[in-house]
């Protein structure tokens, strides 16, 4: 056999060793993907572990405040003739000592993984305020807008971890729609038109959160047995924290009491 075939026989060897090379390669990836897979327990939405229904537990209980409440101060609402609101600020406590708007959620739930609620939730604009004063979402889910003043708003979040926008909205006008992307504890709102309008958005990977209402009670559902550490935080008053353990089919009773001059965490 002469030179020429000799290389001709060379280079179709190589190139059958080179097929052959990665015919095996491509099964050993396939092979450890199974493998690795199999390997895996059951998961959830986005890969997280799955939560089993029959176990889960349910926190409950209520937020004090302790001294005497602060008394509501007065807002001039002049500077806009459309505002019909109260004249008065956000009240932190009723007169039994409850504490509303407190977000209360739950630490420690990371290795699951939840779906974005498919529906919106809502901010009023009505009487120059914002209702609700606090707000707690998911990552990801619509947060609607709405105008229902006779009177032009300016929306604008400033958040630390999450995109800046500023936005104006005319009475009556459609809903604005956004969506946060990542994690955020009181997140505020503002309005640049009318400057003591305020409220605090609170963004969560996990649907374990609960806002204090006018009793200053809460309640956290579906919350798979483990630890966990329970957050509750209010504006002016800071953040209080609590180690609990929730068995299957639980239901546990945690109580928080802030106390007046506790320094804040919000903005």
């Amino acid at each position: 056999m002469n030179r020429k075939a000799w290389s001709v026989v060379i280079g179709l060897l190589a190139v059958f060793t080179l097929l052959l090379l990665a015919g095996c390669s491509k099964k050993s990836e396939t092979t450890n993907e199974k493998e690795e897979s199999e390997a895996k327990p059951m998961s959830g939405p986005a890969g997280g572990a799955t939560i089993d229904p029959s176990t889960v537990a349910k926190v409950s209980g209520s937020v004090k405040f302790a001294g005497t409440a602060p008394k509501p101060q007065k807002i001039d609402m002049s500077q806009d003739p459309a505002c019909k609101g109260t004249n008065t600020s956000e009240a932190i406590v009723d007169d039994g000592g409850n504490l509303a708007n407190v977000f209360v959620y739950v630490k420690g739930a990371d290795n699951y993984a939840f779906e974005t609620p498919k529906d919106a939730v809502e901010i009023n604009q009505d009487g120059c305020r914002y209702h609700p004063h606090v707000l707690g979402v998911m990552t990801g889910q619509t947060v609607k807008i709405v105008n229902s003043d006779n009177t032009t708003h300016n929306i604008h979040p400033t958040p630390k971890d999450n995109r800046e926008w500023n936005e104006s909205q005319p009475p009556k006008a459609n809903p604005i729609e956004k969506s946060f992307a990542r994690e955020e504890i009181m997140l505020p709102v503002k309005c640049n038109q009318h400057p003591w309008m305020k409220m605090y958005i609170n963004v969560m990977k996990s649907p374990f959160f609960a806002v204090t209402d006018k009793d200053g009670k809460y309640e956290i559902k579906g919350l798979p047995p483990g630890s966990y550490t329970l957050v509750a935080v209010q504006e002016k008053l800071g953040e209080q924290t609590q180690q609990i353990t929730v068995a299957p089919k639980d239901s546990k009773t945690v109580d928080f009491t802030f106390k007046e001059g506790a320094g804040a965490t919000g903005r």
